[in-house]
């Protein structure tokens, strides 16, 4: 009978660390998810200077779209909440269509092979920080499912572990890859 009661406790102890681990495992896979959409925003933000000054070259009575994407790039690379972080993303993303669309104008620019390499680097972002926002969603779903349901729910505090934010694109315009053909 002792050791049924040993067994039980032993039994019900790795049930616990098991659920508190899985919790935790989670918890950091979220933050390493969010961690990737971060470094393909800072690519992004990256290319934007070398395009910004490729298409000045062209168009050097655009400023005011070129201040927009340079106060857009600032604003996201100070973010840091997922929110703060998804509101500048929608931001930049509208103010690069800015940017492509006043290099639509100028075919000399749509023919450099600078400016082909750049949005070409750009689209390849795009596509990238595409997959790490529906990483990062994918991600919290699991844990804020693993939060929200029994078992795991009652060990959420003891792990200090709670629902985290998705990440969405304030402007459903936003939601789209911005179209960098020429």
């Amino acid at each position: 009978m002792k050791y049924i009661v040993i067994g039980a406790i032993a039994l019900l102890v790795l049930f616990v660390i098991a659920q508190y681990n899985r919790l935790i495992r989670l918890n950091i896979t979220v933050d390493e998810a969010f961690a990737q959409i971060e470094v393909q925003l800072k690519r992004r933000a990256d290319l934007i200077p070398n395009l910004v000054e490729t298409v000045k070259g062209y168009a050097k009575h655009e400023q005011s779209t070129f201040d927009a994407v340079v106060a857009a790039r600032a604003k996201a690379t100070s973010a840091s909440t997922v929110a703060d972080v998804a509101a500048a993303d929608g931001a930049l993303t509208s103010a690069l269509r800015g940017l492509l669309a006043v290099a639509e104008a100028y075919p000399d620019l749509k023919a450099s092979a600078n400016f082909l390499s750049l949005q070409e680097e750009l689209s390849t972002t795009e596509n990238k920080v595409s997959f790490a926002r529906q990483f990062y969603n994918d991600n919290v779903r699991s844990l804020n499912t693993a939060v929200k349901t029994i078992p795991t729910s009652f060990f959420a505090g003891l792990a200090k572990v709670g629902a985290r934010d998705f990440y969405e694109v304030e402007n459903p315009t936003d939601r789209n890859v911005p179209n960098v053909k020429f």
